[in-house]
């Protein structure tokens, strides 16, 4: 499968179509005040970089987001989804790469990211990426439902 990866506004159909399935999953597995998903307007906000996965025919397939935070030389990583029936085919881990590749390439120097406990294959993709498992921080500070990792670029 032939993926192109680029920087596009979130705002078109496809993508919020992402946006929602996204939610949609989240809100599978977890209470709706415990998910951190943001909206198509948050991720509008200047200096947020949105990255989404087309295929070959030029739709969309996945998505994530480079947020930057108020520490210095830290971004967030925020709202990456994959469709389940492109799972598996490494797109997660492209999406990754070439956002890791911007963030350092802006200067910034740790990406720290936050998931749930019920999401196993994300926490291994993380883990086997080079992601440490870090405390709680910022919103996440108290929720039973959220584990953050980072990682330093």
């Amino acid at each position: 499968m032939t993926i192109s990866i680029s920087i596009e506004p979130p705002r078109q159909a496809d993508v919020e179509a992402l946006l929602t399935a996204g939610t949609v999953f989240a809100h599978s597995l977890y209470p709706e005040e415990s998910s951190f998903l943001l909206s198509t307007d948050q991720l509008e906000r200047p200096g947020v970089a949105v990255y989404v996965a087309r295929n070959e025919d030029g739709a969309a397939c996945g998505m994530a987001a480079l947020v930057p935070l108020g520490a210095e030389l830290t971004a967030e990583l925020k709202r990456l989804f994959v469709y389940d029936e492109v799972r598996g085919r490494g797109i997660a881990g492209r999406l990754l790469d070439r956002i890791e590749a911007d963030a350092a390439g802006r200067g910034i120097r740790s990406l720290a990211l936050e998931t749930g406990p019920l999401q196993h294959a994300a926490m291994a993709l993380y883990r086997g990426r080079g992601y440490e498992q870090i405390d709680l921080f910022g919103q996440y500070v108290g929720e039973e439902f959220s584990v953050c990792f980072a990682k330093s670029l």
